[in-house]
Order: structure tokens, then C-alpha cells, then sequence
């Protein structure tokens, strides 16, 4: 009888859920709370924290004791960087060789197309993580170790410098980060994380070992210029949004309003964190932040959506049939049709996951559709961002929230590959021109 075994896509897969039943059981001790929580909620929190969103349903720094804290800050930087990250690490600390089954998970979990020098990538990602994050944590403690106490002050520090560098948008305070709106060093530290974390490991580690932007790869180039002009965009688009809203920018000053409209332009690219109450924002806002948390960050990240690249690569596509070109150009460089398909199939399957759940919501909830469309986005893009309604679910609105966080965070492909018959044939994307309007 012949032996069946996981493919990479169904092992990771297996192994998020897995961590996510081991984290709920650790947040269900009497250790980990300071009230009651019922098992549906630790299983929430436990997946928003896998899964690196940072939706909440009870207050992460007053339903938990510091043990529970420090298991939240454990299972994000796990989620983060990613199982097999730490499995590497594991086999490396105990002398071991790296197999060619580990090689392949590392290079389905990083989303690389060979498998070479990804031992290497894991090591470099590690330790820059790690290390970003504890200088993060005393920069941000020059700011919260007066406020706090040493003690608590560098706690705080090192579970936000944690969960900002993981995209996670978990804080310990019910409000985020609305007290520090106005705070350079809040503001640009804990931008920095998120946007470090989310630009993808094989950009930052290109970043290192080539200095010219001319010998980029080309992925390196599309993350790095497509972040860029959509952060941009991002926050003029924010201050024209609101800056008339008294509830939001119009009451502050024009110094606080950059600060503000910096901070939230910036957040929705799956950090979770907010300066801003968004069940005050106007609908359009709402809507533009939608759009946002689902372009997502970069492959290879610590941060989810549909990806930069992918978004990118639709645009260059539509550019190139509108020139009336048979390829996609980008830096002198031809696209190939299959990352074409591939992109639009990640769209596709994004949007029908999504918007499946959205009408699921719409039979379940009695509450505005705008707030379970952004949720519903937010839960999918692992941004953890809301108008403040996911407490307010149902038990079946909480697990469709759930689903819609871990699809989020392996991808929509990922559960494709791991849900097809290992023997079956891979996925062929349609063959073709892609007609849109």
C-alpha cells in the first residue's frame, strides 16, 4: 500500500492550525487571564495572533495577565516569521543537516521558486528580526519607561516593537496607539516595524547584499517602487479624505493632522495598529482603506493581502493590452505569462473568498454592512483594523472571521494546493489574454 504524505502547502497549512489549537489551549489557562474566557474567544484571539491580524474580542492588556501576553507575543512572532522558520532554526541550534523535505517547506513557506540559498535567507531573517526588534523595543522604551516604570515600560516596548515588526496590530491598550497620534518616536519606530517587516524577507535580504538599484531583481525593484508610490498616494489620499472630518483630522492642528494622516495611510498595508477611531471616519474613508488592506504587503512578509506584486503585475498586464503589447514589460524585464495568470488567479480566489464571506455576514449579523465589509477585508488582509464590531459577532460570525484570517494569512492558493489531490495534476491558470471593462 503506498504511503501517503502532506505536500508542503498541506503541511504548512496543518502546522498554522496546529499552533493555533496549542495557543488556545495555553491562553485558556487560569494563568493567562485575569477574567473568564470562553473557548471561542481563545480560539479567536489565538488565530488573530497566528495569523498576525489583531482583531481582538476582549482586551489584550486587560483580559491577560503577563504570562498570557508574553504566549500572544510568542504565537505573533511565530505566525510571523513563520513556522518553519523556527523549525529550521530548531534543527540548525541542534546540529543537524537540512533535508531536502525541509528544503521544500522553507520554499513553499517563503514563497521563493528554487530552493537555493533559503537555508541562508532563514538564518538572515532570524536574526535581523530579532535584532530589529530589540532595538525598536529600546527606542520605544525612551518613550514609555517614564510613563510606565522600567519594568513595565520595556514590556510594553517589546510587545508592540514585537507585534509591529510581525504586521500584527495587537496592543495593550484598548484605544491602540490613539494616545500617541502625535508622537514622532511612536509614530515613526512603530512605522518603521510594519513597513520593515511587510516590504518581504527577500527584499530586505537583497537589500543587504546588493547596494545598486540597478541589480535588483526585479522583484526587488516592483516591491520597493510599487510600496513606495501606493504609501504616498496612501496618505494624500487620507488628509483629503478627512481633513474636514471634526471627529478626526479637522480637529487637530496641521502638524498633527501630517502625524495622523501618516500613521493611518501607512497602517492599512496590514499592520492593524491605529492613531484614529475608524467607526468615526467617513464612508469613503472606509471604503479606500478596504481597497488598501487588500493589496496587502509583499510575498515572503510578515504581512498578508494579495500582495504588492501581485496588484502591480494586474496593473502592468492591463498596461500592456491597453499598448495593444503580447507581454508584460516592467524595468526592461519580460513578465512571464504563468505569474500573469498566477496573479489573477490569487484576485480571483481572494475576492470570491472574501465577498462569500461578506454574504454569509449579511444572513448572520445585524449590524451595517460597511463595518462587516471592512472587517471582512481586514480579517483576509490579517490587517486587524475595525470600526469596532467584531466583539459584537455571533458564533458564527466570529468563525467566518476566523476562516477568513487563516486563508489570509497561508493564502488563498496555498489552501488550494493543500485542499487538490496530491495526485492530481497542479493547478493550470487559464491560457490567454485577460479582457477587462
Amino acid at each position: 500500500m503506498k504511503k501517503h504524505e502532506l505536500s508542503p502547502p498541506q503541511v504548512l497549512a496543518a502546522g498554522f492550525f496546529v499552533i493555533i489549537l496549542i495557543g488556545t489551549l495555553l491562553l485558556k489557562l487560569p494563568i493567562s487571564t485575569t477574567e473568564y474566557l470562553s473557548w471561542l474567544d481563545a480560539l479567536f484571539t489565538a488565530t488573530s495572533a497566528v495569523t498576525v491580524t489583531g482583531l481582538v474580542v476582549v482586551d489584550t492588556g486587560g483580559a491577560f495577565t503577563h504570562f498570557g501576553q508574553i504566549i500572544l507575543m510568542v504565537l505573533i512572532q511565530i505566525g510571523g516569521l513563520g513556522l518553519m522558520t523556527f523549525a529550521v532554526m530548531s534543527i540548525l541550534l541542534l546540529g543537524k543537516r537540512i533535508g531536502l523535505k525541509e528544503r521544500l517547506l522553507i520554499q513553499e513557506s517563503l514563497n521563493q521558486n528554487s530552493m537555493g540559498g533559503v537555508v541562508r535567507l532563514i538564518k538572515a531573517l532570524f536574526f535581523f528580526a530579532v535584532g530589529t526588534e530589540l532595538i525598536a523595543t529600546v527606542i520605544l522604551s525612551f518613550k514609555w519607561v517614564p510613563e510606565y516604570g522600567f519594568a513595565q515600560g520595556v514590556f510594553n516596548s517589546l510587545f508592540h516593537a514585537i507585534s509591529a515588526f510581525n504586521n500584527a496590530g495587537f496592543s495593550l491598550w484598548s484605544d491602540s496607539l490613539s494616545g500617541y497620534a502625535t508622537s514622532p518616536v511612536v509614530n515613526l519606530t512603530i512605522t518603521f516595524l510594519f513597513i520593515t517587516g511587510g516590504i518581504g524577507f527577500t527584499v530586505l535580504y537583497e537589500l543587504f547584499e546588493r547596494k545598486s538599484f540597478r541589480h535588483y531583481a526585479l522583484h526587488t525593484k516592483v516591491m520597493l517602487v510599487g510600496t513606495f508610490f501606493i504609501n504616498v498616494i496612501a496618505i494624500f489620499s487620507f488628509f483629503l479624505l478627512e481633513f474636514q472630518n471634526p471627529e478626526t483630522l479637522g480637529a487637530l492642528s496641521s502638524g498633527d493632522q501630517f502625524w495622523t494622516s501618516y500613521f493611518q495611510a501607512i497602517t492599512p498595508r496590514t499592520a492593524g495598529f491605529n492613531t484614529l477611531d475608524y467607526s468615526t471616519m467617513n464612508e469613503s474613508t472606509l471604503l479606500f482603506t478596504v481597497f488598501l488592506m487588500f493589496i496587502g504587503a509583499g510575498s515572503a512578509s510578515t504581512g498578508s493581502g494579495i500582495k504588492v506584486t501581485t496588484f502591480v503585475i494586474i496593473l502592468a498586464a492591463v498596461y500592456a493590452y491597453l499598448r495593444g503589447r503580447n507581454e508584460v514589460r516592467m524595468f526592461k524585464r519580460r513578465v512571464p505569462l504563468e505569474i500573469v495568470h498566477r496573479s489573477l488567479s490569487i484576485i480571483i480566489m481572494s475576492l470570491f473568498f472574501v465577498f462569500f464571506s461578506i454574504f454569509i455576514l449579511s444572513l448572520t449579523e445585524n449590524l451595517p454592512i460597511i463595518a462587516l465589509i471592512f472587517e471582512s477585508f481586514s480579517a483576509f488582509g490579517t490587517v486587524g483594523l475595525s470600526v469596532g464590531i467584531t466583539d459584537q459577532l455571533s458564533t458564527i460570525g466570529k468563525l467566518v472571521i476566523m476562516v477568513l484570517m487563516f486563508i489570509g494569512r497561508v493564502g488563498p492558493l496555498t489552501i488550494a494546493f493543500a485542499l487538490a489531490k496530491t495526485s492530481a495534476p497542479k493547478i493550470s491558470y487559464p491560457k490567454g489574454r485577460i479582457f477587462t471593462g
